[in-house]
């Protein structure tokens, strides 16, 4: 068990042992060596040796005690053995960010790679590591804890400022306290206080798309309906789809899958409106002249936004607008800014979206940085300016870069708008779900992704890169993987009695949440809280009547 910091050719790795309530770190060391791909997606009974076998923290050893090592907020830290290993433990936790920290020196521009091993005293908890500079907060990386194991964190991020910093460790649950009285305002003790997630309402949207294959296979439906809470249609939205001749519009798929989500109170998003991309297009649209062009698209536009004005979360007005320009070469340069400009007047009740795949997959990748998304998404705006934007980010992976993903969702994070993954995915290979729980885990750790959905609507032939079933709808390996992290994102239901002074504290993941009350002098009381907020540094109180 040991912690350790690699810094070469302008990368740092840090191996750090942690448990939580308690936080353990122990044995490090100081050797350069190259960087390790190595990760584990197990739960082990031993973590395993550093990736490096070494690095730049200091007293990695703990032979100097507790010396490069403090106390974060009102944490109480102490050094210990046991059977030969030293390690720090942390205790008196009453903040989610309580935890041990180092002061580190980071610089600009600069690739950090990080890596953990984690363990909480019980039950399981999403931790994340931070790194606290002049310029704000970095997220690390983060993952679901278990106790009496230990699971891997592995992440990064990249540093714009040359400047001190500080590593520490949050818990991604809030502290929510509620306290009953009676109707004269005096505490009620021993009331019994049950704290329930509503499942069909996460505070995370997490989905997956689905096709018309849905509406007549009653075990897909099952297998669907019992994990998910919202969907993208893989292709019934589709121009090329509702319209095969001109004039000719056929929405019979899309509206039947729309009410089966309906009828399941799953949410939506419209996919899409146009796409960028010449091989994806209605075949008579090649044969248009650019007047002709211009009132299909603007039909287009107003047809299927029109239809389904108020009934779904989100639009993908372009697809891909980044990599292709079907349509600006035939319309112009301000083609884009001109359709987002109409699907603002037919719909501007939910986010318009910009759809595109590799800003966060691959930095190899020119055309499609988060450099060249904000340039396109600042043209949108200026033609656009009252419209609601969000970024859409297709996530198809092959090996995943997760410091590069984490940087990429800080640089497009700091527009303040929306950020979905919105057709995740991973490609084959012995990897796939290794690499599909990294990926989960970082989007769902990062403060500004909204929501994900998976890309892996099922079909006999098979999905379209990574399948989370059998044709049976037995889990893969890839099913086994979301299965998991979603149980452990959703909080279990919490009980207990209240205090002398009419006080009960539970500690949930953001989410929304039924509270039902009761006491012998009273009848029961129920209300919903909405959506708590993990970054709370004190606990969020409600006082209630019974």
């Amino acid at each position: 068990m040991e912690i350790s910091v690699l810094q070469k050719n302008n990368l740092i790795t840090m191996l750090l042992i942690l448990v939580c309530a308690d936080l353990l770190f122990s044995g490090f060391e100081a050797n350069a060596l190259p960087y390790d791909y190595t990760a584990s997606i197990e739960c082990l009974e031993t973590p395993l040796k550093p990736l490096h076998g070494g690095g730049i923290i200091l007293n990695p050893e703990l032979n100097m005690g507790l010396k490069g090592w403090q106390a974060f907020g009102d944490a109480k830290i102490e050094q210990r053995e046991l059977a030969g290993n030293k390690f720090v433990a942390v205790h008196a936790r009453n903040r989610p960010t309580d935890s041990i920290s180092q002061k580190l020196y980071l610089q600009q521009e600069t690739l950090y790679s990080f890596s953990a091993w984690i363990q909480v005293s019980e039950g399981n908890e999403a931790v994340a590591a931070v790194f606290k500079s002049g310029t704000g907060f970095k997220h690390g990386g983060a993952v679901v804890a278990e106790s009496k194991c230990w699971s891997m964190l592995k992440g990064g991020f990249t540093s714009d400022a040359t400047g001190p910093a500080e590593l520490y460790f949050e818990v991604r649950k809030a502290k929510v306290r509620i306290q009953a009285i009676d109707k004269l305002g005096n505490p009620l003790s021993n009331a019994t206080i049950t704290i329930q997630q509503q499942q069909n309402k996460p505070g995370f949207p997490i989905g997956c798309a689905i096709n018309k294959n849905i509406l007549t296979n009653t075990p897909y439906q099952k297998w669907f309906t019992s994990r998910f809470t919202v969907t993208t249609f893989e292709d019934e939205m589709k121009w090329y789809s509702t319209e095969v001749s001109p004039g000719h519009e056929d929405y019979t798929s899309a509206d039947a899958l729309l009410s089966f989500a309906k009828q399941h109170n799953i949410a939506v998003r419209g996919h899409n409106v146009l796409w960028d991309d010449p091989k994806y297009q209605p075949g008579w649209l090649y044969s248009l002249s650019p007047a002709e062009l211009s009132n299909a698209v603007h039909k287009r536009i107003v047809s299927v936004m029109s239809r389904y004005t108020g009934q779904l979360i989100a639009w993908d007005v372009v697809n891909e607008n980044l990599h292709f320009s079907f349509f600006e070469n035939k319309l112009g340069d301000q083609a884009t800014p001109n359709f987002y400009r109409l699907a603002h007047a037919v719909d501007w009740s939910v986010p318009l979206f910009l759809n595109e795949y590799n800003t966060i997959e691959d930095s190899r990748d020119g055309a499609a940085t988060p450099a060249k998304y904000l340039q396109k998404l600042r043209q949108i705006q200026g033609l656009t300016r009252n419209a609601k934007m969000g970024i859409g980010l297709e996530s198809h992976f092959g090996t995943p870069n997760l410091a590069y993903m984490r940087a990429s969702l800080d640089t497009l994070g700091a527009t303040g708008l929306p950020i979905w993954l919105t057709e995740l995915d991973v490609l084959s290979g012995p990897n796939q779900a290794k690499y599909l729980e990294q990926i989960l885990m970082e989007a769902y750790s990062h403060p500004k992704v909204d929501g994900i959905v998976i890309w892996a609507a099922w079909k006999p032939q098979g999905c379209y890169r990574m399948c989370l079933t059998d044709n049976n709808f037995n889990n893969l390996a890839t099913g086994n993987v979301v299965d998991n992290l979603l149980r452990q994102w959703r909080s279990r239901a919490v009980s207990g009695l209240t205090d002398t002074r009419g006080f009960f504290e539970a500690t949930l993941f953001h989410g929304d949440y039924e509270i039902n009350i009761t006491h012998p002098s009273s009848s029961a009381h129920s209300f919903v809280v909405v959506s708590t907020n993990a970054s709370l540094q004190s606990p969020l109180t409600f006082q209630v009547s019974v």
